[in-house]
């Protein structure tokens, strides 16, 4: 008796879910039917997939189940990726672009995602923004085409990366007269600063816990959330203050009443890049995702938009990308030059 792949997507449904009546509801089914099915593929298979336990709960998978369902996301993943593949084939590419990225990089996706939109209008972005292990399971289950993370973040594990964009720290004040004639501040000095700062387990805020910990300081915060929005926020109606990535102060700009500091001794930054899986099995959206990068690359990149000072936010951003690709954003005067790759420059003793 043939497995079917609706039965395949049960299974991963259920897995994903851990339950089985959302599992029914996301396969667009009802329970019953979707426990027919599993059952069938139980039987076809001749092993039991899941631990039995009452009611529509998840009980976890049996070490026999673990393998099925391993191979059921490869089967179901290059099914899918034929169809992408056939569909670019005729021109009709549509489906999901799977995209998993860190919270600090949201003000930069719309620049990457809209290349992809201007050649395929009808694939739906999916942007999901996660942790460095959601994300390697993401990749390694073919749930995500594609990730954006540091490219320090050993917790992805070996995949092929390219680097984008280099991320710089900035601290947000309020623009008030103790800030009033400052353009640049030390890390002493910010952990001194009434501080707003992402929760502890968040892979930015780690970064600038080992910073505070080079300079040997140890601030207390006194907000601690997962949102950078949101501690921006508390700049601007807390009077507090907090770390934030450069770029964020042009997209989406400064919030009315507050001002960006520069951050010395040490100056800090990381290399962002895009991961996705290794292996043959690369989906046609995550291909052209990539080639859009490379191509952004040769022309300067994100590095050469982002890097750009002003003393002034942008008017607007572009929201159409020529064919070619070509970037045409101005901030008011030329770029700063700066190595792409800096890193942590010395403490001075």
């Amino acid at each position: 008796m043939p497995m079917f792949l609706r039965q395949f997507k049960y299974l991963l449904a259920v897995v994903d879910e851990e339950h089985f009546g959302r599992a029914a509801e996301r396969c667009h089914v009802t329970q019953p039917s979707l426990s027919v099915g599993i059952k069938q593929l139980e039987l076809e298979i001749g092993v039991p997939i899941f631990l039995r336990g009452r009611g529509q709960r998840f009980h976890g998978l049996t070490p026999e189940g673990e393998r099925v369902v391993k191979w059921a996301r490869n089967v179901v993943g290059h099914c899918e990726a034929m169809r992408d593949e056939i569909a670019e084939m005729r021109g009709n590419l549509s489906g999901r672009l799977r995209m998993g990225a860190m919270p600090s990089m949201s003000p930069v996706l719309p620049v990457l995602l809209q290349l992809v939109r201007k050649q395929h209008p009808n694939v739906v972005m999916d942007v999901r923004f996660l942790g460095n292990d959601a994300m390697k399971t993401g990749l390694n289950n073919f749930s995500l085409d594609a990730a954006l993370a540091y490219l320090d973040t050993a917790e992805l594990g070996r995949r092929n990366s390219l680097k984008i964009y280099t991320e710089k720290l900035c601290i947000l004040v309020p623009d008030t007269a103790e800030f009033q004639d400052r353009t640049s501040i030390t890390w002493r000095e910010v952990a001194e600063l009434p501080l707003a700062m992402l929760r502890p387990a968040i892979h930015e805020r780690q970064f600038v816990d080992t910073i505070f910990d080079r300079v040997g300081c140890h601030p207390v915060p006194r907000v601690e959330s997962e949102s950078i929005l949101h501690l921006m926020f508390q700049v601007q109606f807390g009077g507090l203050c907090t770390i934030i990535p450069e770029h964020f102060t042009r997209m989406p700009g400064l919030h009315r009443g507050t001002k960006a500091l520069e951050i010395l001794e040490p100056v800090a930054s990381q290399d962002v890049g895009l991961f996705w899986a290794e292996g043959e099995l690369m989906t046609p959206i995550a291909s052209i995702l990539v080639a859009a990068v490379k191509d952004l690359n040769k022309r300067g990149g994100l590095d050469q938009i982002l890097n750009r000072a002003t003393t002034e936010p942008p008017i607007s951003w572009p929201t159409d990308v020529p064919s070619d690709v070509q970037f045409s954003i101005e901030f008011g005067r030329s770029p700063k030059p700066r190595p792409a790759n800096a890193e942590l420059s010395p403490v001075p003793k």
